[in-house]
């Protein structure tokens, strides 16, 4: 595995090694020891996430606050999706700042999302299959979450927006300047 820092501090892009032959492929898609190697830290996770989606639903942007804030690594198993950091982090110098990834069956990347970090994807194939390890448990009351379409965040979330499919909750999160802080 290859651990590419991301203009994030503390944000990773992993590139799997995938072993290819005439049967299909072989990848390791998770080891302990090289994953706190490979980002300087040690994370326990404690829940692992999946969802299925069509093309353009975008989930997000989400984030748990205080002692249930989460670190997240995510993949995709199935089609092909824009996954989505943006820095929460009050004293960092990224803060307001976001890091987008394109991640899909066929790269097997994964994306490494340290606490402090707003997360969402939108899916840009006919349907995908997302997958993600959670550093905490899921705790309602720690919710917060930022509007996707927020101009202070600029992101390029490659769909238009008209073809977007969102929750009536993201639908009506705040903007970054508004939102719940993260700690």
């Amino acid at each position: 595995m290859e651990f590419i820092q991301t203009k994030l501090t503390g944000s990773f892009i992993i590139e799997p090694k995938i072993l290819r032959d005439e049967r299909g492929y072989f990848m390791e898609s998770f080891n302990e020891r090289l994953f706190q190697e490979g980002i300087g830290d040690r994370i326990s996770f404690v829940q692992d996430n999946q969802s299925a989606s069509v093309k353009g639903v975008l989930r997000g942007l989400h984030y748990q606050t205080g002692a249930f804030s989460q670190a997240k690594l995510v993949r995709v198993l199935k089609g092909e999706v824009l996954d989505v950091a943006v820095d929460i982090r009050p004293d960092s110098p990224t803060f307001g700042q976001h890091q987008a990834v394109l991640l899909s069956e066929d790269n097997q990347r994964q994306f490494y999302i340290p606490k402090g970090f707003a997360h969402g994807f939108v899916v840009l194939s006919e349907t995908a299959i997302f997958f993600y390890k959670c550093s905490d448990f899921y705790n309602r009351e720690s919710e917060g979450g930022i509007l996707f379409n927020d101009p202070a965040l600029g992101i390029d979330w490659k769909l238009p927006e008209a073809d977007f499919i969102l929750s009536e909750k993201d639908r009506n999160l705040p903007l970054l300047s508004n939102a719940r802080p993260a700690w």
